[in-house]
């Protein structure tokens, strides 16, 4: 991250930009960075000023107690203010609960786009998040740092193996170091539920998208979220799974951002 600005309670946000045209904000989800996000710069570049950014607790950005979804939401407001005082926002998993906070807050978003935020379309699915949510509490307040990520690559499905494997491997380290943020994430994400009436309130169009190899209950997820927004779109990005190719999802996403 070369460039940074500051929030309004002081903490410093770490961002790239690249690219020339109106500026796309781009939001990472859970134990992600900025440079999860970057890949999908490249082909949104040649007609957009895109920006990543290392969320607050993340990365090259600082953080300030006591954390509060709004000070993201004023994170994003640096940063629109800091590419010419507009911007389109695009968010990622988690990152696009985010998204939506900000657009409703009443920031100045031209438009706005979601893949796959893992909304429960379930009182099953509402439940495991419930338990995630207080096994996750009490592993961070507790310091168990691993066990916390543990609990969050459950929550995504992870096989038992594989969470074994990783603990194992070279990246366990900078994964317990993103620990903490998990929880920052919890609380974008609220009781789990599509936010409905956080939707009704955005006053721009919202595109959501869901790939269509990925389980259904995700693309189930983004449909409610677009019928739930007044100006809401749905799109199924035939054969992608969570891991979205960005030569994929960039078409859709320039075709929404330049209407």
């Amino acid at each position: 991250m070369d460039k940074k600005t500051t929030s309004r309670d002081g903490t410093s946000i770490a961002y790239e930009s690249t690219g020339a045209g109106p500026a796309v904000i781009l939001v990472s989800g859970a134990m992600s960075t900025g440079a999860t996000v970057a890949p999908l710069a490249v082909p949104l570049s040649d007609r957009f000023t895109v920006v990543s950014y290392d969320r607050r607790g993340r990365g090259e950005s600082g953080d300030t107690a006591p954390y509060a979804v709004d000070r993201e939401v004023e994170d994003l407001a640096a940063l629109i203010g800091a590419v010419g005082g507009e911007a389109s926002l695009y968010g990622i998993s988690s990152g696009g609960a985010l998204v939506l906070h900000a657009a409703a807050s009443g920031l100045p978003v031209r438009r706005v786009a979601v893949y796959e935020t893992p909304f429960a379309v379930d009182e099953g699915g509402v439940e495991e998040r419930a338990e995630y949510t207080r096994g996750l509490t009490e592993a961070l307040a507790q310091g168990r740092r691993g066990d916390a990520v543990e609990l969050f690559l459950r929550l995504t499905g992870l096989a038992e193996q594989m969470i074994q494997g990783a603990r194992q491997s070279p990246m366990w380290a900078g994964m317990e170091a993103l620990a903490p943020s998990l929880a920052y994430d919890d609380a974008v994400m609220g009781d789990g539920r599509v936010p409905r009436a956080l939707l009704a309130s955005i006053s721009v169009p919202v595109l959501a998208v869901a790939g269509g190899a990925s389980p259904a209950w995700l693309r189930e997820a983004a449909q409610a979220v677009a019928e739930a927004a007044p100006e809401g779109t749905y799109r199924a990005l035939e054969g992608q799974t969570h891991m979205v190719d960005p030569n994929a999802l960039a078409p859709v996403l320039a075709e929404s951002f330049l209407r």
